[in-house]
């Protein structure tokens, strides 16, 4: 179906964006990688993988939001439906997102905990 690569990003919300990219960078040594302002999303760089901050809001409050999984296969759609295929639910479908790699498809779904998953190919070098 696909093979595990590693991790491309986690997705955490914080109270203050600011303060927080400070933390990252100036303790951890992140670096700026993106900023996606329709959504108040920072992409911060660290290493080969990305740490995403998210203003928590009610409906998101404070910690992790999800994480993101690279993956290698060759046709995410039908991974997607085997993974319906196992009793999986998926969140939504096959959508375009920005991860450590670039742009390109992913699928949410959720581990039996209700933790969030993403799953992004890693594209071809």
């Amino acid at each position: 179906m696909f093979k595990p690569l590693g991790l491309d990003h986690v997705v955490l919300r914080v109270r203050d964006q600011a303060r927080s990219r400070r933390f990252y960078e100036d303790v951890l040594g992140c670096t700026l990688a993106k900023f996606n302002e329709r959504i108040s999303l920072i992409h911060l760089r660290f290493g080969e993988a990305l740490i995403d901050l998210l203003p928590a809001t009610e409906a998101g409050p404070v910690g992790p939001d999800h994480f993101c999984l690279s993956i290698q296969c060759d046709d995410l759609k039908a991974v997607a439906e085997a993974l319906r295929g196992k009793a999986v639910a998926l969140e939504g479908d096959v959508v375009q997102r920005y991860g450590a790699w670039g742009d390109g498809p992913s699928i949410y779904l959720r581990d039996p905990d209700g933790h969030m998953i993403e799953l992004k190919p890693r594209p071809s070098a």
